[in-house]
């Protein structure tokens, strides 16, 4: 997972951010997260899968999710 490891070089240089992951994908991005020692670091999951879903769907999803990223992005 790219994004585990994005997120860790970004938050060791001071810049917020945060994951977006499938719940199929929390077991990898817990692992990922606590192999570059950040094992607490929040991320937000989305329902699985995303990959059929069409655009509008897929917008409506997101919208529910802006808060906690929102949330994620200014701790």
């Amino acid at each position: 997972m790219c994004s585990v490891h994005d997120t860790v070089e970004f938050e060791k240089r001071g810049i917020p951010s945060t994951t977006i992951i499938t719940e199929a994908f929390k077991t990898a991005a817990d692992f990922q997260f606590k192999g570059k020692g950040m094992a607490d670091h929040p991320y937000v999951k989305l329902p699985h899968p995303v990959s059929n879903l069409t655009p509008d769907e897929m917008r409506s999803i997101a919208k529910d999710f802006v808060g906690e990223v929102a949330g994620q992005l200014q701790s």
